[in-house]
């Protein structure tokens, strides 16, 4: 249950013996049902999570209407960075699509961590920087291109993304309508 977490971490830096043992004295695993919210708008999120196996999404209520934002599936990492730095609610929604699987660990957890053992500081930074990355890249992707464009990078990226999930989370994903996408996929069908 925690094997994949280790490997995620030791990916990017060494652990001994000892910093291994007290990461995982820290975890705790636990199984969301589908449909089942790990975190939602208002609450404070003051964990780590890694989704050990099943698939989540991320999304906001804007008026009544829900955009997704991102998908995690197994061996990815969340938390909504805002509120767990600054402890004020969040404004995200992270549900489980099927039954899935975590491992979380708490902020104070972590931050005692980062003071008894460095490695975790090395990272905890590297973790932020690539979730910057991420958040950079989906952020020009929805402003730089057009959605057709947008579709078929994502069938080129993330191929398990749309053979797994919904169409209509999807065109929420991709920023247009469930109907537009249906255009899109039928014109890249017949162009074949």
């Amino acid at each position: 249950m925690t094997s994949k977490i280790i490997q995620s971490i030791k990916s990017i830096a060494s652990l001994n013996e000892a910093e291994e043992k007290a990461f995982l004295s820290i975890l705790e695993v636990k199984l969301f049902k589908k449909k089942e919210f790990l975190l939602q708008e208002g609450k404070i999120c003051n964990k780590i999570t890694f989704v050990n196996n099943g698939i989540m999404r991320l999304f906001y209520n804007v008026e009544g209407v829900e955009n997704t934002i991102q998908f995690f599936f197994g061996d990815s990492w969340y938390t909504d960075y805002a509120s767990f730095l600054t402890g004020k609610p969040t404004i995200e929604n992270l549900q489980a699509l099927e039954e899935s699987e975590v491992v979380q660990f708490k902020k104070e957890d972590l931050y005692k961590l980062y003071d008894s053992m460095p490695i975790f500081e090395k990272v905890g930074r590297i973790f932020a920087e690539n979730a910057y990355l991420s958040i950079s890249q989906l952020n020009q992707m929805k402003t730089n291109e057009e959605p057709e464009l947008r579709y078929i990078n994502l069938l080129k990226t993330r191929p398990e993304l749309v053979q797994q999930i919904p169409q209509h989370y999807i065109a929420s994903y991709l920023g247009i309508k469930p109907e537009t996408l249906s255009r899109i996929r039928k014109r890249i069908l017949t162009s074949k």
